[in-house]
């Protein structure tokens, strides 16, 4: 069945918009990780032993042609693409975690207005439809100068002068949703798929070898992709498995 899943890795490659995400996981009690590539339609899994920009460098090449939603892992950087969207939940995790420890009142005005920002952009997505072209244009421009203007003030607190450096590090990479159809603020997306194999890492040893690894991210990237397509996963697989076995008997 390996034909089938290196044909959803191609069309992985050649979509417009991507997600994508990685996880821990285990070969022989080992540390690797599983990496998912998802579009609307496919999820495409790789198990490896890096977590590092080289394995989505074997993956891509250096330049992926569409649109990447991924969070603020360093190896996404390494990467080129027509544009990157940076998630937005990382970045309200980030902020309810520094609550817990920074009750500053730098830090409580940084993030009011921080988060005030965010979702204001996800409001006017939300109100796209509902807007007049020049409106929406100007409402968007509003944001980018707000943005701007925070990123340009300094500020006395280490957790808002750390959070200030990755954004603008990344600020081009922020407002992505707002330029382009059928991009999401969120990498909720991929997360999802990434949900039954999490679930499959608790309940199980998961690979002892590297054939297991092989495998594995074949059956998931199969049983994931029928699923986006509203097939039975089973039954597809089956199917698909019966076609190759037919295949190979004179």
């Amino acid at each position: 069945m390996e034909p089938f899943y290196d044909d959803i890795g191609q069309k992985i490659e050649q979509s417009a918009v991507l997600n994508a995400d990685e996880t821990g996981w285990r070969l022989n009690g080992i540390t690797h990780w599983l990496w998912c590539f998802a579009t609307a339609k496919f999820s495409y899994y790789i198990i490896t032993k890096s977590r590092a920009s080289p394995v989505l460098e074997a993956f891509f090449g250096t330049v992926f042609k569409g649109i990447l939603i991924c969070d603020f892992w360093g190896a996404y950087n390494k990467i080129s693409a027509l544009a990157k969207q940076r998630c937005f939940y990382h970045l309200f995790t980030e902020l309810v975690k520094v609550d817990k420890t920074n009750s500053s009142l730098h830090w409580k005005a940084f993030r009011k207005k921080l988060s005030r920002l965010l979702k204001d952009a996800i409001r006017l997505l939300n109100r796209k439809d509902q807007l007049e072209s020049k409106d929406y244009d100007r409402l968007k421009k509003r944001l980018y100068k707000r943005l701007d203007q925070f990123l340009g003030a300094p500020s006395e607190d280490k957790d808002a002068k750390r959070l200030i450096k990755r954004l603008n590090r990344h600020s081009n990479e922020l407002f992505t949703f707002l330029e382009y159809e059928g991009v999401s603020p969120y990498n909720n997306h991929v997360e999802q798929q990434l949900r039954e194999p999490v679930l499959t890492r608790k309940v199980s040893q998961q690979n002892r070898s590297e054939q297991g690894v092989k495998t594995q991210a074949g059956l998931m990237t199969l049983f994931r992709s029928a699923e986006l397509h509203g097939d039975n996963p089973v039954e597809t697989v089956l199917s698909i498995a019966k076609c190759a076995i037919e295949a190979t008997v004179p």
